[in-house]
């Protein structure tokens, strides 16, 4: 069985991520540049209150950047937002998780959506408070789902999962909501191995292959707008780039 090692090895690693993205600093200071210090400045805000007290001056004055600077480098908070998940991505990317060429989708998609909760530890105080926001706020909430729908389709590519197309673009849809469920146990988890996180992601990711069997199935019902199956042969091709989630 493939999973069981990738697991264990994931259980030894979990914990706090020592590394964090650039001008992540608790208090929001730091010797990074402008832009970075006003994303550190805006998630250890969001660890004190909500989103939506939190004003540009407030951002001003724990960045110790001008507002004119602020407005140099960002239109909205919301781009703030962005160029932190953007950050978290860089990190989860370019961190690796060994050798996972012969685990399955379903196991490296586990191993990769780990990572990217060990980069987001040092944040989650920050990551509550927003999900607070959201649940309060439609609109903000439908603007951050738009910003996980484009994080989660390099998750999928990390993953060696296909995200290009229609296809992809709802794959990372169903991938954003099944992240958006595991995080809702993550910011409550205070085990430093994560055993309630990864129990939920593991079940998630299980709900996940059979939204993706529906997926296949819906396709078959609708050939002319998605690929054939035709012989069990002529449709390996495309099968091997479908996300098996097992």
């Amino acid at each position: 069985m493939a999973r069981r090692p990738a697991r264990e090895t994931r259980k030894r690693s979990a914990g706090p991520a020592a590394a964090t993205h650039p001008g992540s600093g608790g208090n929001g200071a730091s010797d990074g540049s402008a832009r970075e210090r006003i994303v550190a400045a805006l998630l250890a805000l969001l660890a004190e209150r909500p989103l939506e007290t939190i004003g540009f001056a407030d951002i001003a004055e724990r960045a110790g950047v001008p507002l004119a600077e602020i407005r140099e480098e960002f239109a909205s908070t919301l781009g703030m937002l962005a160029a932190h998940v953007k950050a978290i991505d860089r990190q989860v990317l370019s961190g690796g998780g060994g050798d996972m060429t012969e685990e399955s989708p379903r196991e490296r998609l586990f191993d990769v959506l780990m990572r990217r909760l060990e980069a987001l530890a040092p944040h989650k105080d920050a990551v509550r408070s927003l999900m607070r926001s959201a649940r309060r706020n439609p609109p903000l909430a439908l603007a951050l789902n738009g910003l996980a729908v484009q994080s989660q389709q390099w998750m999928l590519a990390a993953a060696k999962i296909d995200s290009s197309g229609p296809r992809g673009l709802l794959r990372a849809q169903g991938l954003a909501l099944l992240y958006a469920q595991v995080l809702r146990v993550w910011v409550d988890d205070d085990d430093p191995g994560l055993a309630r996180t990864m129990a939920a992601l593991d079940r998630e990711l299980g709900r996940g292959a059979r939204w993706a069997g529906f997926l296949d199935d819906l396709c078959r019902l609708i050939p002319p707008r998605c690929p054939r199956r035709g012989s069990a042969g002529g449709y390996r091709e495309s099968a091997a780039a479908t996300p098996e989630y097992r």
